[in-house]
């Protein structure tokens, strides 16, 4: 190998790897940072393009309001846009994934007094503080982590969490604090 490679012979490189891995998916997460009025983007956009010609693989380009960043203007845009149907996706609903994704996340914590499960009871109140989004949901479960240990519980608890503030986005859109009544019922269906 040469000690020094130009991009193509790295792309070239990155296709050889996935094509001998057999990899059939690729995730691009944060595509709506890609600015394609800078020469960067414009590279990026072209490795995009040449990784899909070249890897036998599926896709998926995720992003926030990727039509309204510019990612589909412009020649290198269209030919992005060409190469994609679009899916719009939107917030978690209230439902079996719901309580799935934070069942995982509770099984992350490591706290040394936390009880398994007490995370999933708190479901519909978790889904009302954060409006069904991943990112408020984790940075809610996040923050509640670090101020368990500041504090020494070692526990997460629903008054822990009604301390921690979320996101501005979901602050604003969110529709209004769960009485406890609700995890009540919901703990006895």
């Amino acid at each position: 190998m040469k000690s020094r490679h130009n991009e193509m012979d790295i792309a070239d490189a990155v296709c050889e790897i996935l094509t001998d891995a057999r990899c059939d998916l690729v995730l691009v997460d944060e595509i709506h940072n890609i600015n394609m009025a800078t020469s960067t983007g414009k590279d990026l956009s072209d490795h995009l393009k040449y990784f899909t010609e070249h890897i036998p693989a599926t896709f998926i380009y995720a992003g926030i309001n990727v039509e309204r960043e510019g990612l589909f203007t412009g020649v290198r845009g269209k030919q992005i846009a060409a190469r994609c149907v679009m899916k719009y996706t939107g917030n978690f609903p209230y439902q079996a994934e719901w309580r799935s994704m934070i069942a995982a996340m509770e099984g992350s914590l490591r706290l040394h007094h936390h009880e398994p499960g007490s995370l999933v009871r708190l479901a519909k109140y978790l889904h009302a503080r954060t409006g069904g989004s991943i990112s408020s949901l984790s940075h809610l479960v996040r923050a509640g982590a670090i101020s368990a240990i500041a504090d020494g519980s070692e526990l997460i608890t629903r008054r822990l969490l009604e301390s921690v503030p979320v996101d501005h986005n979901t602050q604003s859109d969110g529709p209004g604090p769960v009485g406890e009544e609700d995890d009540e019922a919901e703990d006895a269906a």
